[in-house]
């Protein structure tokens, strides 16, 4: 969970950091790749450990973060980039890595700034975009997508059981020109109170489908366990549940007993947050870990 006091220099609250440390094991010298890196808060505990600055590469696709990065690690490879097209490039350089980790989601430093869009507790506009050089916004979907297309979409990738409901509120009620808007039209699909804020589903497939993130991840997975050195591991954190599906997947699919298996997992079942760090840390009640580690190649079986 990121704070938005930009003076200060703990900005980056690190969920499931000690779970990162325990599978990722940093020893001194080895490499690092953060894929989403954010305000460096497990980037500072795993370089802590490995004390080799000149052998990481930090990645994010958000001009401010990128900025924090570069004047917070002195001598590491800083990248502006979305984690697919920088691992496309780092794997056609021939890089490997004795430790990568993506932090999937979107960071608390966008949802406390209203002006980026995706928060649900103050106004803004409805924008959502992780790099503001993208196209598409979340206004476009809302004002443009048809009913149907609203539908499926809220249906998809916010597993919302009133997505029909919702679309059918969202064409009536156009423009929306807001996040507080449309936080009140979702929200009078479900009358009553909840712990969780009615319209958290609706934000969510926004994000996902504006930042194309389920696309790009499924397209990178394959990409960072190749970047993965022989005795490398990995480590993905996931938010959502088709996140962390598709994390999932592609390491069981490189993993098992199998001839050409080229993982170990190092975790059966996703690890998660205890109640104490739910306590100061909110954001890790829906924090999912999974991790593995490449086979040597010298182990590998016949």
């Amino acid at each position: 969970m990121k704070n938005t006091n930009k003076n200060n220099q703990n900005v980056h609250i690190p969920v499931l950091l000690d779970a990162v440390l325990t599978y990722l094991d940093p020893k001194e010298g080895e490499t690092y790749l953060d894929l989403t890196a954010g305000y460096g808060g497990h980037a500072h505990a795993v370089l802590e450990r490995t004390g080799s600055h000149n052998k990481a590469t930090l990645i994010d696709r958000d001009q401010t973060a990128v900025d924090y990065l570069s004047k917070r690690f002195s001598g590491v490879n800083v990248l502006h980039q979305d984690f697919l097209s920088a691992s496309q490039g780092l794997l056609k350089a021939g890089k490997k890595y004795d430790l990568i980790l993506a932090d999937l989601g979107v960071s608390s430093q966008h949802l406390d700034e209203a002006s980026r869009g995706f928060s649900l507790k103050s106004s803004g506009p409805l924008d959502m975009r992780m790099d503001p050089r993208q196209g598409l916004t979340a206004y476009d979907i809302v004002n443009s997508y048809s009913e149907t297309k609203l539908a499926e979409l809220l249906k998809r990738y916010g597993e919302e059981p009133k997505a029909r409901t919702i679309a059918r509120l969202i064409v009536a009620r156009r423009p929306i020109k807001t996040t507080e808007e449309l936080a009140q039209i979702v929200s009078s699909a479900w009358p009553g109170h909840s712990r969780v804020h009615p319209a958290t589903r609706t934000f969510q497939a926004l994000r996902l489908v504006v930042n194309n993130e389920l696309e790009l991840l499924q397209q990178a997975l394959p990409i960072w366990i190749d970047l993965l050195a022989s005795g490398g591991r990995i480590a993905s954190i996931s938010f959502h549940s088709l996140e962390d599906r598709l994390v999932k997947q592609a390491f069981a699919e490189a993993s098992g007993k199998r001839y050409d298996a080229i993982l170990n997992l190092l975790t059966k079942r996703p690890v998660m947050g205890d109640k104490a760090e739910i306590v100061y840390n909110p954001r890790a009640r829906s924090a999912k870990l999974r991790a593995a580690v490449k086979i040597k190649t010298n182990e590998r079986r016949n």
